[in-house]
């Protein structure tokens, strides 16, 4: 292809994305359009139907369904068709969703027989339909459909597989679901058999998404208990070895190919998009999947989406030097959102923290293309031009000295206000205990005070709940109590162990049961508590002294996640870094999620991080805005506290898992007052050097030749710059002297 056929095609590209569990990797069964049930003739059809298990114990409504099934059959009948499958979708009722009996009605009144209450022994007939397999509605006419999912599942549950919904109502009253939940993952079960066909152990996990999938389709939210449905059907092995544990494990983000990862942002220019997606084959094998995400989107949406937008239909990487000027003033800033003391948020434009980086990949990316079209001329040539990006643009020393000069502000700004925060920190963990510990010892609609707060105990909507809720009599607002101490908690479990460690956020939360480990001394042989931090970013693992106070924080951790067992429940864990699931641990970390535990993520601890700070009411001196902390601060704070107090910078790197100890004494931050002290001691040192008579309180005429000297410097034309008690060596020629200061304002006189 030469270089005029490709700066000339421009395809608007846009590939929808493929969603998480797609059909693709968990396919769903196909709507059979024929079976026997439903190729049975009316007599055949009519014998069935009106003999155990189809008849009813209470004669009254056994004669409504038989009323509502022989009209069933006489529309049905009345339809183009040679089975009732056929019949049912040649009404056209199973295409009006929920307003199918309009349908019915209609037929009703055309025959003269429409009555209201026959509508209903329509219904009725239709569900014992169902559930004989006669016909199979689509799965979005059965969730559109308004009427009560209870008989579906009974008729179902009597007459198609007993022994599946009985498992899926023992499975759920064994795992301690609420009534809610379980009522609803039996009507989802019993959908997917009436759509389907079968029994409850032939559904797959493609059932599943699908019927997810309709239900937001539907209602515009799949609905709740979707967990607990997806794993109670798992848990009886219909799913197969292959599929996921959980439906959160399945929806989650996977590794994308280099298409996924470009397709990610739409692109205008087909044959660009198609070189990014060759570009980035060709760098995949050496890099980890962070890298690869990282340079895609800086390729698709920092640099060729971007001009796409500013300019539309451009298809040629040959910039001009006002385009590409243009561009990488746009990439300089971004938007950031700021919150005000009183809790409002702003977004304003500041620098980009790594601006350099982002010109960097796009400068590799024209260098590439440059050095492998002299080995591939007919593959890589057709894109080389002129890089836009100098290599004086990319210099990062600078970047580097003045990150170094901000973090270490930030370090010194939060590190005296960090005893403060602790204790803020820690009072509202034991304020919250208190709240929850009284409300659950007082009655519902009764008032109580505790922490210095009075509050209301509120009716709980639903008897089985665990949560405790409690109303503000002043203001009426009801809160969470539950919820409440369970974030002061994790705040301050996450806050204990990040400043007495100075463990990274992913090494913190992959902190296990398994972490805690003894050594004993070979000298005296007492037994010292250590922490093992598993290889997170250097690949490499290390071991941390457990001091008293972290000991006492990770058992507080340990006696709260223990199972009713004594044993900790294990979880798996997300790598967000490279979008894979790792093997279930017993995490430390862990929060209780309806019917499932589930560990602590990383957003989830920078969420109550700033939950925390509004709380404390800290405000950052620099803008006056609420003051932030990062997961990485408490890191720079514990090197910075642990240099400054005495531990050597080698033993800190070993620590902090550096490979280089530059890298430690980069997290140092370097006080003005280090300063001042290191500079008085070389004066001392340097004062001990010379004589001492050099150092003696100067006499009264000494002193005034001194002053005198400073009086007598000044000449007609300036002043004389020469030390004192020297003499003059150009015997007063100022003019040719070196040492003459001018001063313009004599240069007239």
């Amino acid at each position: 292809m030469t270089v005029d056929v490709v700066e000339s095609v421009a395809v608007v590209s846009k590939r929808p994305l493929p969603q998480e569990g797609d059909p693709a990797r968990f396919p769903a069964r196909a709507v059979a359009t024929h079976w026997p049930a439903t190729g049975l003739t009316r007599e055949e059809l009519w014998q069935q139907l009106t003999r155990p298990p189809f008849i009813l114990d209470n004669p009254v409504s056994q004669n409504k369904r038989t009323r509502g099934l022989m009209l069933l059959l006489d529309w049905l009948q009345d339809q183009p068709g040679h089975s009732w499958q056929q019949r049912w979708l040649a009404s056209g009722a199973d295409a009006r969703g929920p307003d199918w009996g309009q349908v019915t009605g209609a037929w009703m009144r055309e025959h003269g027989r429409y009555t209201l209450w026959r509508q209903g022994e329509m219904s009725m007939g239709l569900t014992v339909a169902v559930g004989a397999d006669i016909v199979r509605p689509s799965l979005r006419w059965l969730v559109a459909h308004k009427g009560s999912k209870s008989a579906l599942v009974s008729t179902l549950a009597l007459v198609r597989d007993a022994v599946g919904f009985a498992q899926v109502r023992t499975r759920c009253d064994d795992s301690g679901v609420s009534p809610t939940a379980r009522a609803r993952t039996l009507s989802r079960s019993a959908l997917i058999v009436a759509a389907k066909g079968g029994e409850l152990r032939d559904v797959c996990v493609g059932d599943v998404l699908q019927l997810l999938a309709t239900e937001a389709d539907t209602h515009a939210s799949s609905g709740s208990d979707t967990a607990v449905f997806y794993r109670i059907l798992g848990e009886m092995g219909g799913f197969g070895p292959a599929a996921p544990a959980t439906l959160r494990e399945l929806r989650t983000m996977r590794q994308r190919s280099p298409e996924e990862l470009i397709d990610r942002y739409p692109l205008d220019c087909q044959p660009i998009r198609d070189l990014l997606v060759d570009y980035l084959r060709e760098r995949q094998p050496v890099l980890d999947y962070v890298s690869l995400a990282s340079l895609a989107r800086s390729l698709s949406k920092d640099f060729w989406q971007d001009l796409e937008h500013h300019h539309p239909g451009i298809s040629t990487l040959d910039l001009s030097i006002e385009v590409a000027t243009a561009w990488k003033q746009r990439l300089r800033t971004r938007p950031k959102t700021v919150r005000a003391p009183s809790g409002e948020q702003s977004v304003i434009r500041v620098e980009r923290v790594n601006y350099r980086e982002r010109l960097t990949r796009v400068r590799a990316f024209y260098l590439d293309l440059a050095q492998w079209a002299a080995e591939d001329p007919g593959r890589w040539g057709p894109w080389v031009h002129r890089c836009p990006i100098g290599p004086e643009e990319i210099n990062q020393r600078k970047a580097v000295r003045h990150r170094k000069s901000r973090m270490d502000a930030r370090t010194r700004e939060r590190l005296p206000i960090l005893p403060a925060l602790v204790r803020t920190i820690n009072e509202r963990r034991k304020n919250a205990d208190a709240l929850l510990h009284t409300a659950a010892q007082t009655p519902p609609g009764q008032g109580f005070t505790a922490a210095g707060v009075t509050l209301t105990r509120s009716l709980t909507p639903d008897a089985t709940t665990e949560k405790i809720w409690a109303t503000d009599p002043h203001t009426g607002q009801r809160r969470d109590l539950t919820l409440e101490e369970d974030h002061a908690f994790w705040t301050w479990a996450v806050v204990e162990v990040l400043r007495a460690t100075g463990i990274r956020i992913e090494e913190l939360l992959e902190i296990s049961h398994h972490s805690l480990v003894q050594y004993r001394l070979p000298t005296t042989g007492e037994l010292v508590p250590l922490l093992q931090i598993v290889p997170s970013k250097t690949d490499e693992e290390r071991l941390l002294v457990i001091a008293p106070d972290m000991a006492d924080v990770l058992s507080t951790i340990i006696g709260r996640i223990r199972g009713p067992s004594g044993a900790i429940p294990l979880v798996g864990a997300y790598d967000s870094h490279e979008h894979v699931w790792l093997p279930p641990a017993p995490l430390l970390f862990q929060r209780r999620f309806g019917t499932e535990n589930r560990r602590i993520s990383a957003n989830t601890v920078r969420k109550l991080l700033d939950t925390a700070l509004t709380h404390s009411g800290l405000v950052d001196p620099t803008d006056g805005n609420l003051l932030r902390y990062t997961p990485h601060d408490f890191r720079r704070i514990f090197i910075t506290d642990a240099i400054m107090n005495g531990l050597p910078p080698h033993i800190a790197q070993i620590i902090a898992g550096h490979r280089d100890i530059n890298v430690t004494l980069g997290y140092k931050a370097v006080y003005p007052d280090e300063a001042i002290r290191a500079h008085l001691a070389f004066l001392a040192r340097r004062r001990a050097l010379r004589p001492s008579e050099e150092y003696r309180v100067p006499t009264d005429t000494e002193w005034q030749e001194f002053l005198g000297h400073f009086e007598r410097r000044k000449v007609s034309t300036g002043i004389c710059g020469r030390a004192f008690s020297t003499p003059c060596i150009h015997e007063h020629a100022c003019i040719k002297c070196p040492m003459l200061w001018p001063d313009p304002a004599l240069l007239g006189e």
